[in-house]
């Protein structure tokens, strides 16, 4: 999602009341499990940075550090032809047949992609399927890119040429035959509307054009998800995916172009089995596709887990009851860019702290391909500027990727705390809550090695010796520790 138009924001679709409103339902969570791990393809969970509107060239001169630092792939703005400044006019596109916006064009996006690639570091790609940039205020007519954009191709050839990923630029590729209705979505409750209709930003303001999944739209799409694979990108991330049909979707993204592809959908929810919007959007999208998406039903029991009067109980097993993504199908995170960047969304940015601890669960758990973000200060906040690299997120992603192909089991749990094993490789345990944890565990049958060192990743003085049948475990107040063998 993202904002729509010149200072209009994307529609908050009633999250806020609907999530005060609400007592989470737990309707029939096992069929639901059933339902969508059928055909469902596994993903080896390895970390995607998020580098949200950073340049090409920018990531590009960080590719050694990203790779050393244990991303194993980059999420990088949208490969179109997009004017603006604001982060949110990315996606917007006018063009799709040439890559050229102020973050890079299609020479800096191939030279990133080398760079990356060379690193052992994949490629996701943003992409935009579900409409074009809203420019009714410059022109009445739905001919994309217009008249202006092929002029600006006709006087420079030569460049442009460069910038060229498919088709013929002395023409338009889109026309009116090729869009929806003219038709704002008004009940985002409804799922013919949200899924055929525009997104608005109120008012006057006549949306989001909205395309449609014909012969032609669908051959157009095609042909530019393939000409992104040819220049090295093996991940797509879907834009708005909640608002495209399942037809569509699965017209463009045939097995052909899926072949050696991680693709992932983005469809806000704000709960799992039970909560409208998982059953409408969310479910089927997972029982129709073999995508991954967002698990935002994670998310939900990441932030009922740490609310006050939340219990870290709740993400023991969320699985079990349907309040978390099967762990091939899952993209986990504990923000995204839409939270901090859309006001519609910004109730849902957790405190500081509470964030670094989720960040240890879903880095430490095993399930789901983790996505970091890290940004340039788009939200005035000033708290993903190169968070990237910070060194405790750092130490977090070394344990993940130490602990991969690991089993998990959970030791111990309460309101306050969580602990839990990855195989005999490590131990994770937080501590929400503001004094320390002492829990004891019975070694006696326990996978974890006896008389061995297990230092925590994060401190370097904290260490685990287990040489008895029961070991007590500390968990500081406020803290997580992830000791590694």
């Amino acid at each position: 999602m993202h904002r729509l138009a010149t200072g209009a924001v994307a529609r908050p679709e009633s999250l806020r009341a609907r999530l005060v409103a609400r007592l989470l339902k737990r309707t029939a969570p096992l069929l639901v499990l059933f339902a969508i791990g059928l055909g469902a393809a596994p993903a080896k969970a390895d970390v995607i940075l998020h580098a949200f509107n950073w340049r090409y060239d920018t990531v590009e001169g960080r590719a050694a550090e990203i790779a050393a630092l244990g991303y194993r792939g980059v999420l990088v703005a949208p490969p179109v032809k997009s004017e603006g400044s604001a982060w949110w006019a990315r996606y917007q596109p006018q063009d799709l047949r040439t890559i050229d916006h102020p973050l890079g064009n299609r020479e800096s996006f191939v030279r990133m992609s080398n760079a990356l690639r060379a690193r052992g570091v994949r490629v996701y790609a943003d992409i935009i399927l579900n409409h074009m940039a809203n420019e009714a205020a410059q022109r009445p007519d739905l001919n994309y890119p217009g008249q202006r954009i092929l002029n600006q191709y006709a006087a420079n050839t030569a460049y442009w040429g460069r910038q060229r990923l498919f088709g013929d630029l002395r023409f338009n590729f889109l026309s009116q035959w090729d869009f929806g209705p003219a038709q704002c979505i008004q009940n985002y409750s409804d799922v013919w509307q949200v899924q055929n209709w525009r997104l608005c930003g109120g008012g006057s303001d006549p949306g989001l054009p909205d395309l449609l999944g014909s012969d032609y739209v669908v051959g157009q799409q095609r042909i530019y998800l393939q000409a992104l694979k040819a220049l090295g990108v093996t991940g797509f991330r879907i834009d708005a995916a909640k608002h495209m049909p399942l037809s569509h979707i699965n017209r463009v993204l045939t097995s052909d172009i899926k072949a050696g592809v991680h693709v992932f959908g983005e469809i806000i929810t704000s709960g799992g089995a039970g909560e409208s919007e998982y059953q409408g959007f969310l479910l089927p999208y997972l029982n129709g596709t073999d995508h991954g998406a967002y698990d935002f039903p994670l998310f939900n029991s990441i932030r009922n887990a740490f609310s006050f009067g939340g219990s870290m109980s709740g993400l023991v097993n969320p699985l079990a009851v349907g309040q978390a993504l099967p762990n091939a199908r899952a993209v986990t995170f504990t923000v995204t860019h839409d939270i901090p960047n859309n006001g519609g969304f910004r109730y849902l940015i957790l405190d500081r702290t509470d964030e670094t601890l989720a960040y240890a669960y879903i880095l430490g758990r095993d399930g789901g391909v983790p996505l970091l973000y890290s940004d340039n200060n788009e939200s005035g906040d000033n708290r993903w500027v190169n968070k990237y690299r910070r060194s405790d997120l750092a130490a977090m992603i070394r344990f993940h990727n130490g602990a991969q192909g690991s089993d998990m089991q959970v030791l111990s749990h309460s309101s306050c705390h969580l602990l839990f094993r990855r195989g005999s490789v490590g131990i994770v345990g937080i501590n929400k809550c503001g004094s320390t944890v002492n829990t004891t565990i019975s070694m006696s049958n326990s996978v974890l090695w006896w008389n061995v060192p297990y230092r925590d990743v994060l401190d370097a003085n904290s260490v685990v010796a287990i040489n008895s049948g029961s070991y007590t475990f500390s968990l500081p107040p406020r803290r997580a520790r992830m000791w590694m063998r």
